[in-house]
């Protein structure tokens, strides 16, 4: 994009300069000739004024006081009736001349070499061309900054709507100072807030839907057993078909959320851990520095988790901001393997932790121990649960959180990692 806005402007300020340049350069040229010819001829009528003066006192012709008035390398021609007088000496070649009646049958003739026009014109005409070439790259630099200005923060606004894409729902507080591009970025804002919102209504509803039906079989289930166990064998017999219907709902109820979890979790992919947790670390250096405070990361390398990567930096992210913001020292991003092959994602400080009536409702919507929203850990939650995986408070001081991730389905088997690399404090 930035080639294309670069070309189309070099082509308009091209097409400009061979407009204007061409002719600006003809009439220079011309111009230059026009005031030569003035000068000629205005010097010429002080000669004449001088020499009519001569001729009405009856006197000879005397170049001598007009002199001055040839210009250098120039020649003046005097033809009167007495005679021709010349007054200078002028090169072979062409000339530039000019000629004057004076008395009753006298004329006068200056005349210059032409080469001294040219060298004028030229010396113009290479003037106007290097204005028009500096206009050129004056132009070029305009187009270069206007592509920087447009190109970058179009293709920062572009990766910021693919991130939305992948389930990155983090707002992006830069501006670029241009109004509608501005105007994209809060609509885009705007939408991943309104999508994190869709997403957790999703998660609570599935979630509550899931405990209601499971809830009301499990009683029709109790109900149907007490009836396949009636003495009356007609009733039992209707009772045990039942009570296999029941659990057949049960297992289609569990094959439908297991779909629904499959689907939430597509456009999950195998992501190296280690790489996703430096990238949460180096975005988060900055405002730690600010704060006196250090990143640690510490991730065996090739460790591999399914999940969708905007999520999972999403979800980090906000663990790594809520220890930024109700923490203290050393922010620890730790991943390891648990016990049931499932990669886990600590994210802990050395705060005073959670407070112990806080606990059990940190993740609920609008709860939050300081002046806060009350939204980022909800969803953390559900993003981490869109690619099948879960959130939990592993310690309530100082307050770790930890993520558990699937492995890919290739691959239910992970290796014991090698001893764990340490990065930072930086």
């Amino acid at each position: 994009m930035r080639r294309r806005i670069l070309i189309s402007t070099l082509l308009v300020v091209t097409i400009t300069v061979a407009v204007l340049g061409g002719p600006l350069a003809l009439t220079t040229w011309r111009l230059v000739e026009d005031f030569t010819r003035a000068d000629i001829n205005s010097r010429l009528r002080q000669v004449v004024a001088t020499l009519d003066t001569q001729v009405s006192a009856d006197r000879a012709v005397d170049l001598s006081a007009v002199g001055i008035a040839v210009p250098p390398g120039g020649s003046l021609v005097v033809r009167t009736p007495r005679g021709v007088s010349t007054l200078g000496i002028l090169e072979p070649g062409a000339t530039v001349s000019e000629t004057l009646p004076f008395g009753l049958s006298g004329s006068a003739v200056l005349s210059e070499p032409i080469t001294e026009m040219r060298n004028r014109q030229l010396q113009a005409t290479a003037l106007v061309l290097a204005a028009v070439l500096l206009s050129v790259g004056v132009g070029a630099v305009v187009a270069t900054l206007t592509a920087r200005r447009l190109a970058d923060p179009l293709q920062q606004v572009a990766g910021r709507a693919a991130r939305l894409g992948a389930g990155d729902f983090r707002p992006a507080p830069h501006r670029h100072g241009i109004p509608e591009l501005d105007r994209v970025s809060d609509v885009l804002d705007s939408s991943a807030t309104a999508l994190a919102e869709l997403l957790q209504r999703e998660r609570e509803l599935v979630g509550d839907v899931s405990h209601q039906l499971r809830s009301r079989l499990t009683a029709l289930q109790l109900r149907l057993d007490e009836l396949a166990a009636h003495p009356d064998d007609d009733v039992a017999g209707e009772g045990a078909a039942a009570l296999e219907q029941a659990e057949r709902l049960a297992e289609v109820l569990d094959e439908l959320l297991a779909s629904a979890r499959e689907a939430r979790a597509a456009g999950a992919a195998p992501v190296e851990v280690s790489g996703e947790l430096e990238a949460v670390a180096a975005e988060w250096r900055d405002p730690l520095r600010a704060e006196s405070r250090t990143v640690r990361v510490r991730a065996p390398e090739g460790l591999v988790a399914r999940a969708t990567s905007g999520r999972l930096r999403e979800a980090l992210g906000v663990l790594v901001d809520n220890a930024l913001r109700h923490g203290r020292g050393t922010v620890t991003l730790a991943a390891r393997v648990s016990d049931n092959d499932m990669i886990v994602v600590e994210v802990g400080d050395h705060g005073d932790g959670v407070p112990p009536e806080l606990a059990p409702h940190v993740f609920d919507r609008g709860v939050s121990g300081a002046a806060s929203t009350g939204v980022g850990l909800a969803l953390a939650r559900a993003l981490v649960e869109a690619d099948g995986g879960r959130l939990e408070l592993a310690r309530t001081k100082p307050a770790t959180f930890a993520v558990f991730l699937p492995v890919p389905r290739t691959d239910r088997t992970v290796a014991a990692p090698r001893p764990l690399p340490t990065t930072g404090p930086r």
